[in-house]
């Protein structure tokens, strides 16, 4: 089997590329499956899109295939919610899995019958030391652990004793399976690891059939097995643990063969200014730190999708960092990069003003509302052009008005400064009136006719450009401004996250759109002209925007 040749040219090699082609062309394995494998206790999040990005786009390269398997074997920790929230941001980030979605549980039965084996073989005994008693024969990383009491019970007894368990004849915690591997080992997960435990819990997908589970490392494996995946991809932190996996394949008679599945380890995503752990988010969520799991200033792939990114940008920075087995911090100017760069070639165009004051153009005849023409996108002809509406008095930003200009350079609005409005007219400030609080509320101008789509007559040169929305036609809008969750980039370091907190990471303002952004739809990119990219919220009924990123990265100047 080749890769695919569309793909081989657009994708750069890697560790795991480059054994994926050696075991082709050894004839170790004729194509290449791999798997998904999330548990389903909570919500994806950018470190699981990377992983998707590598397992799906991976099968897809090689022609192979890509199941999407869920790990449930904790019923505890486990819900239906998140279940069709996996399955939806799999989707959503444009990759399809092979046949119907593939559960752990589905095999229960088979993991059942491949534990007995292992009794049978004097591989597995059932323990009924305490969890802390387990703990302390296990011993320390300089000291080797000791046998349980339970570990030479006869065949027979164990046989029995575990299908007591499977048949509820012992409380949680009573008992466990363990395997018997070496209780010296300088591995401590070899050190006779639990394979079953007792759990009465009601399972999502099997009800009360069960109430022995299988510990993940026990069935992790055997799904692959059971499935022919050819390369199980998972991040580091299973790098020892790869070992309980080969040591299980190799002693079950199904799948003690050369193309059995074999565990390869890359680096997880590691993403500055925020944390990747799911207990973690959890905390921010239960907390109330943040609004929920698609909280726009979350990692998670649902909080990303409300913000504004999109699947084409999530994919671009998963290319961008790569896969390697070096953990370290990934700067998130390159997700921004990502989005910002994506967005700037398929985000139509249009103008809001966020902070607003109100401009008077005195010469300007009252009650003419003129339609003028603006281009959807500059470098993008093909995507024509729209209306934007003209008149007497018009919304514009309060940031590009000052009574005295600064210095020569200053390109936006003062009094006796001339600036020219956006795919409008020049005009020249002349006047201002301010609140009761001393702010700046309206400026008064006036505009010269002849400049509409060109200079002044006189030869004066009209250097700086505003935005503006007209005032009669305009729409109210809510913005959220978003920023960095955390202020420290290593946010996972503190056991208290809401100290690390960024007291600015929402801020939100009341503005207007350009009528047009009525029908704005949900999680559709903008660029709002001078602002930065938005999307309307896909949460509110109201015109709610969130802004995704701005025009250009402020935070490495």
């Amino acid at each position: 089997m080749k890769m695919n040749s569309e793909n081989s040219d657009k994708k750069p090699t890697n560790f795991i590329r480059n054994i994926i082609n050696e075991d082709l062309s050894s004839g170790k394995h004729k194509s290449v499956i791999t798997r998904f494998p999330p548990e389903p206790n909570g919500y994806l999040h950018i470190g699981h899109a990377k992983s998707i990005c590598l397992n799906f786009g991976t099968a897809v390269d090689y022609d192979g295939w890509c199941n999407l398997r869920f790990d449930d074997t904790n019923p505890a920790k486990e819900d239906v919610e998140y279940v069709e929230s996996i399955k939806e941001d799999v989707h959503w980030l444009g990759f399809e899995w092979h046949g119907e979605v593939k559960y752990s549980s589905d095999y229960f039965e088979k993991y059942y019958e491949y534990a007995v084996e292992l009794v049978k073989k004097g591989l597995a005994y059932v323990c009924f030391l305490s969890a802390d008693e387990t703990r302390e024969y296990r011993g320390t990383l300089k000291e080797t652990g000791k046998n349980s009491p339970y570990r030479d019970t006869p065949i027979e007894e164990n046989l029995a004793l575990f299908k007591k368990m499977k048949e509820g004849g012992f409380k949680e915690g009573e008992c466990v399976l363990r395997g018997k591997i070496d209780m010296s080992s300088s591995f401590m997960c070899m050190r006779d690891p639990i394979f079953y435990r007792v759990r009465f819990d009601s399972h999502h997908q099997t009800d009360d059939k069960w109430c022995i589970y299988p510990m993940y490392d026990f069935a992790h494996c055997l799904g692959d097995a059971i499935e022919g995946v050819t390369h199980s991809l998972c991040t580091l932190e299973f790098q020892d643990n790869r070992r309980i996996y080969d040591w299980i394949l190799e002693h079950l008679d199904d799948f003690n063969r050369s193309d059995r599945p074999h565990q390869y380890e890359f680096s997880r995503l590691n993403l500055e200014y925020t944390v990747m752990s799911k207990r973690k988010l959890q905390k921010l969520v239960e907390g109330n730190l943040v609004s929920g799991w698609d909280d726009p200033r979350m990692p998670t792939i649902s909080g990303l999708r409300r913000r504004g990114y999109t699947p084409a940008s999530i994919q671009d920075f998963a290319q961008r960092i790569g896969i390697s087995k070096v953990d370290s911090f990934t700067d998130v100017g390159i997700l921004e990069a990502s989005i910002r760069d994506h967005l700037n070639i398929i985000a139509p165009r249009t103008m809001a003003v966020i902070n607003p004051i109100k401009l008077v153009i005195e010469n300007y005849p009252e009650n003419n509302i003129e339609t003028l023409q603006a281009q959807i996108h500059p470098q993008n002809e093909e995507m024509g052009k729209r209306e934007i509406f003209f008149g007497r008095e018009l919304y514009i930003d309060k940031e590009d008005f000052l009574e005295i200009s600064p210095n020569n350079k200053y390109k936006r609005l003062a009094i006796d400064k001339d600036v020219r409005l956006r795919n409008a007219y020049v005009v020249r400030a002349n006047r201002f009136e301010c609140d009761e609080n001393g702010n700046v509320s309206t400026v008064y101008c006036t505009y010269d006719p002849d400049t509409l789509g060109k200079n002044p007559s006189d030869g004066r040169k009209v250097k700086g450009v505003i935005h503006f929305v007209e005032l009669s036609k305009s729409m109210v809008a809510e913005f959220r401004i978003y920023d960095r969750l955390f202020l420290n980039p290593n946010p996972g370091k503190f056991d208290d996250l809401s100290s690390a907190i960024n007291p600015e990471s929402i801020q939100i303002r009341k503005g207007f759109v350009e009528p047009s952004m009525l029908k704005a739809k949900p999680e559709m990119a903008y660029q709002f002209e001078r602002e930065g990219y938005f999307c309307r919220d896909n949460q509110s009924k109201e015109l709610v925007f969130n802004k995704t990123v701005g025009l250009k990265d402020t935070w490495s100047q």
